[in-house]
């Protein structure tokens, strides 16, 4: 079976926002983050910081075995929920 691009798999995207809200102990119901809403930065809800980066980082390391050591690369990579879906499953 061939897999979808990370931002068309409502799957892994919630799986995602789970790991998100778990890994930053953010008061937010996974199903609220959109798909394409800023995941850091002064126009994010989720008021997400370089600390949050580094324990989703180190969280998507031990569960999907990828890793982000630039830090440039990982603000590209989490720029959104899409962004960050289709980094982790490209096709």
């Amino acid at each position: 079976m061939k897999t979808m691009k990370g931002s068309l798999d409502e799957r892994l995207k919630m799986e995602l926002k789970r790991l998100i809200v778990e890994e930053c102990d953010v008061m937010t119901d996974p199903g609220e983050i959109g798909d394409e809403e800023s995941l850091f930065g002064r126009d994010s809800k989720l008021g997400l910081d370089s600390i949050d980066a580094l324990q989703i980082s180190m969280a998507i390391q031990n569960k999907y075995n990828i890793a982000i050591t630039d830090s440039k690369e990982m603000r590209r990579v989490m720029r959104s929920l899409n962004t960050f879906a289709d980094f982790i499953q490209p096709e």
